[in-house]
């Protein structure tokens, strides 16, 4: 099963080319069969008329000659096609006669102005291959009968291959040739609804899949579309709600602040301190709002140049690269890099970037010397408020916002973040961008 699962195409037009050639050699083959057969019946139709036909020449030869001369004319007619004998018994019995054999011969004899007082004919016997059988009572005294068998004057000449295999190998070119233009046709709205699915999946909300091919094509496309739009204006509806939420917090926070400034500094302190984790929150929450609902324009942009401004603004090392052009947006793609670039220097210490090409992407790589993510929680810190340390401190950190908008704002572009701790110690977060066509 295993084996069959290997040869079997993992594409659609894989398979359906192999099906397709699979029903075109099985229908030639059947029709090679039947063609063979009707072949055969025709050779076999042909020879036992022309043994007819010859029978029909030696009946009038020995039954005009002479009870004294028939056994030596027809020791003459015999051959390797035919044998002739003379005797008292007949070799076709009554209830073995074929009324068409002996319909066929009386013509021929009768063409030839010949008509015998009896005749018995079939055809076919299996134990000698002849293919006609004749029994003729002669005139003269007694009971005196010629019977011969004939056989075909030469075999049916063996079916060349070569002929069948030529057609078959261009029905099979031609047919395919149309069938793979076909399947193109048919597979490319698939292909572009796979990689509209996939840019969704990375949250590119603006993919969308044309709406062209087959009905059921269409369909397909136009759903994925109208739950593109659907998930779009939720997105969009959320952002303004954690826009919204992160503004008006700023009030009552600045308020309350204000009036704790007033207090004594023993109770001033762990007021103040909770009024500042809870901005910290409130910016996170606009900033996040803010990288979630950009609509800055898309360009080419050099990767490269971009990752080591940010490596300079924030003291991070950076191994230099040549050029590298992406497709996205300057602005967001600086704010993602540059939280990567932070979340290194905050928790681990030091970054260190380097840039490289693999294959038609883009890989950006982070690292840092800290004590890393454990791995149970990996996944868990692309979700939204979710910290590597559990305060909400302004000094140890943010809201837990960074990553998740990071991965955001790659996956509108097309591209991936991932993030793993290195064996030696400390995280590794590598971004994938496709490489500008």
């Amino acid at each position: 099963m295993n084996l069959l699962r290997r040869l079997v195409p993992d594409g659609l037009a894989g398979r359906f080319a192999l099906l397709l050639t699979a029903a075109l050699i099985v229908v030639n083959l059947v029709a090679a069969t039947l063609l063979s057969s009707e072949r055969r019946r025709f050779g076999h139709e042909i020879g036992e008329a022309r043994a007819i036909e010859r029978l029909a020449l030696i009946v009038p030869l020995i039954d005009a000659a002479s009870p004294a001369d028939r056994g030596r004319v027809a020791d003459l007619a015999q051959d390797r096609f035919a044998r002739v004998e003379i005797g008292p018994e007949p070799i076709v019995g009554p209830g073995e006669t074929e009324m068409l054999a002996t319909t066929q011969l009386r013509a021929a004899l009768s063409a030839l102005g010949s008509e015998p007082p009896e005749l018995r004919a079939r055809t076919g016997d299996g134990e000698r291959g002849d293919r006609v059988l004749l029994s003729v009572r002669l005139d003269g005294p007694g009971q005196t009968w010629l019977n011969v068998r004939a056989r075909p004057l030469g075999p049916a000449p063996p079916s060349d291959p070569v002929p069948f295999l030529r057609v078959l190998l261009l029905s099979l070119a031609a047919v395919l040739a149309v069938a793979v233009l076909f399947i193109r046709h048919l597979t490319r709205p698939l292909a572009a609804l796979a990689a509209a699915a996939r840019a969704a999946g990375r949250g590119d909300r603006l993919a969308r899949v044309p709406e062209v091919g087959a009905r059921e094509l269409r369909e397909s496309a136009h759903a994925f579309n109208e739950m593109q739009a659907r998930i779009a204006r939720f997105d969009a509806e959320r952002t303004r709600t954690l826009a919204a939420v992160g503004h008006d917090l700023r009030t009552p926070i600045t308020s309350l602040r204000i009036r704790a400034e007033m207090l004594d500094e023993a109770d001033r302190e762990p007021i103040v301190r909770t009024l500042d984790e809870m901005t910290v929150m409130a910016d996170s929450l606009v900033a996040y709002a803010r990288g979630q609902a950009d609509v800055e324009a898309s360009s080419d942009l050099d990767l490269a140049a971009l990752l080591a401004r940010l490596c300079e603004e924030r003291g991070a090392a950076m191994t230099p690269t040549p050029p590298l052009m992406v497709r996205g947006r300057p602005v967001a793609l600086s704010r993602a890099f540059g939280n990567l670039i932070d979340n290194a220097l905050r928790y681990g210490g030091a970054a260190r970037a380097r840039l490289e090409r693999r294959g038609a992407e883009a890989v950006a790589t982070i690292e840092d010397d800290g004590p890393g993510i454990p791995a149970g929680r990996i996944e868990a810190m692309f979700e939204p408020f979710v910290r590597g340390e559990a305060s909400r401190n302004a000094d140890t950190g943010g809201a837990g916002l960074g990553l998740s908008i990071a991965r955001g704002i790659v996956g509108a572009h097309g591209g991936e973040l991932r993030i793993s701790n290195r064996p030696e110690g400390g995280l590794r977060a590598e971004v994938l961008l496709p490489l500008a066509h």
